[in-house]
């Protein structure tokens, strides 16, 4: 059964296959989270462990780069040593994250799509955002993703408000 874990070393192999895939998906955009890999870790197992360590450090808000970002803690959605998902709890909002962000972002790689991995891991995750002391959740979709907004809706989420091409939901954490 797939888990949230820790982004690890373990699933080096698992992980650039699927920004492979990501990157090859010609249906969705290419998700934040592969565009932030350091490219040298996509080539070295030396740079893949720091890109990993920086990763994890992002919990910390001391750690956090100052470009408009906020403490967040990713999660890997794994099973036997596959990476099937991510997924990123951000701990706080600014301003422009309640217009377009939220507090919880998260990607299904495209050959794991279609098999309830979104709905799981999100309901897997909203505990998480709890014990960070989010009483409720804000995501966000594109008004066209319509797998999202059942992934959203399946774990509870209400419909506040469009802004943009995105709709904008409560989910609670409890």
């Amino acid at each position: 059964m797939p888990e949230l874990i820790d982004p690890t070393t373990r699933l080096r192999t698992s992980f650039l296959a699927a920004v492979t895939e990501f990157r090859a998906d010609r249906d969705y955009p290419v998700p934040w989270f592969v565009t932030n890999v350091d490219s040298q870790a996509l080539t070295d197992a030396t740079a893949f462990t720091a890109y990993v360590a920086r990763v994890l450090s992002e919990r910390d808000e001391a750690a956090v780069r100052a470009d408009g970002f906020v403490a967040m803690t990713t999660l890997w959605w794994a099973e036997d040593g596959q990476m099937l998902g991510r997924l990123a709890i951000r701990h706080r909002l600014t301003p422009a994250l309640e217009r377009v962000g939220g507090h919880i972002g998260y990607d299904v790689r495209p050959s794991a799509r279609r098999q309830g991995h979104a709905t799981a891991m999100l309901a897997a995750a909203l505990p998480i955002a709890g014990s960070l002391g989010i009483a409720q959740a804000l995501l966000m979709c594109d008004e066209a993703n319509t797998a999202s907004q059942r992934v959203i809706e399946a774990n509870g989420g209400r419909f506040i408000d469009m802004v943009g091409h995105k709709r904008r939901y409560w989910v609670p954490t409890s």
